[in-house]
């Protein structure tokens, strides 16, 4: 059995490949080449030189050969673009979670050959593979367990899947490195969304979306408070880069077509109840909708759960009510679903 192991530099995905070398299984390194150096460079520094530089120390300690598979324009087109379009639309995107669909366990499979029968990451998340089909299970590590980023994959492809670490703590993880003397055994961890490295996420909006100033106002009394340089800076239930005194200030809607941010210092006030929304788009990981009309979940990364009241609309579009607030429910994001230690899927949320 071939295994195809996407490595990033990183201490996760290093010690992925080392465990799977340690079985014994054929296993060759890929690096994803998805940095748009040649567009962005200008903002700061490139860090795929320094990750890969990384990759090819791992490898040569492991005696793994390493394979560079360029993706740069199937990643600006099926998830950078998508990404700018949502949130010109007003959106709360997570590109985190494309990334992991369209291209690592999508496109990826299109570039290398047919004979490797799985491809592993250094996600914390666990995958139990069965003739009755694959099943998405959470990492030990609660803090660090990935589940959510890899709830939108379809069955097909997570049956194609295999994480190494899931089933291992962060602490762990650290450890085994250091003992076997990794070459990236005491890199730090990235931060932020995958396609950025060390850019900042309001430089890349300003490059592609600019400035466009508009008025900042205070939700309770329609007063104009300032002015902010986009509404496509902010999201719901935002406190930070207002700019405000006598906060702290937090981003309640935005009016895309006025260019208005609604601000106020009140928003964790009971009337302000943020506890539903429907869902759409959902992707059922096992393709059956749950027996059942409570699950738990999960509006961000991260070891935060709600209870939730479900009811389903239609196989793809549910609506939901949490247990309690959450100020920072926003369209676009993804919400998954869980089921004890099971993620059962995700799906986007339409309205609030």
């Amino acid at each position: 059995m071939k295994i195809a192991a996407l490595t990033s530099g990183g201490v996760d995905s290093s010690v992925a490949l080392s465990l799977l070398k340690d079985k014994g299984y054929d296993v060759t390194a890929f690096y994803l080449k998805i940095w748009l150096e040649d567009e962005l460079s200008y903002l700061g520094s490139c860090p795929w030189e320094e990750d890969l530089s990384f990759a090819r120390a791992v490898c040569q300690q492991l005696d793994v050969p390493l394979e560079i598979v360029s993706l740069q324009k199937e990643y600006f087109e099926y998830v950078v673009h998508h990404t700018i379009e949502q949130i010109k639309a007003g959106l709360t995107p997570n590109p985190d979670m494309f990334c992991n669909q369209r291209i690592k366990f999508g496109m990826f499979f299109d570039k290398v050959p047919q004979e490797f029968t799985y491809a592993a990451t250094g996600h914390y998340a666990q995958v139990q593979h069965s003739s009755n089909g694959s099943k998405l299970l959470c990492s030990p590590d609660l803090l660090k367990d990935q589940t959510y980023f890899l709830s939108y994959l379809r069955q097909n492809q997570l049956q194609k899947a295999l994480f190494p670490i899931g089933h291992l703590q962060k602490s762990q993880v650290r450890t085994y490195a250091q003992e076997r003397q990794l070459a990236p055994a005491t890199r730090k961890d990235s931060q932020g969304i995958c396609f950025l490295g060390k850019l900042k996420f309001s430089d890349f909006i300003k490059h592609y979306l600019g400035i466009q100033k508009g008025s900042i106002v205070e939700f309770e009394s329609g007063k104009i408070l300032g002015t902010h340089q986009g509404y496509w800076y902010h999201t719901i239930g935002q406190r930070q880069g207002s700019g405000l005194a006598g906060g702290p200030w937090y981003v309640v809607s935005k009016d895309i077509q006025q260019n208005i941010i609604y601000m106020s210092r009140t928003y964790h006030e009971p009337d302000k109840q943020r506890n539903t929304c429907t869902v759409t788009q959902c992707n059922w990981i096992d393709t059956h909708i749950p027996n059942t009309d409570t699950l738990e979940v999960k509006l961000r990364h991260g070891a935060n759960r709600y209870k939730a009241h479900v009811i389903y609309l239609d196989n793809q579009t549910v609506h939901i009510t949490l247990d309690q607030n959450d100020q920072g429910i926003a369209a676009g994001q993804f919400v998954a679903f869980y089921q004890e230690d099971q993620c059962l899927g995700s799906g986007i949320i339409y309205s609030t």
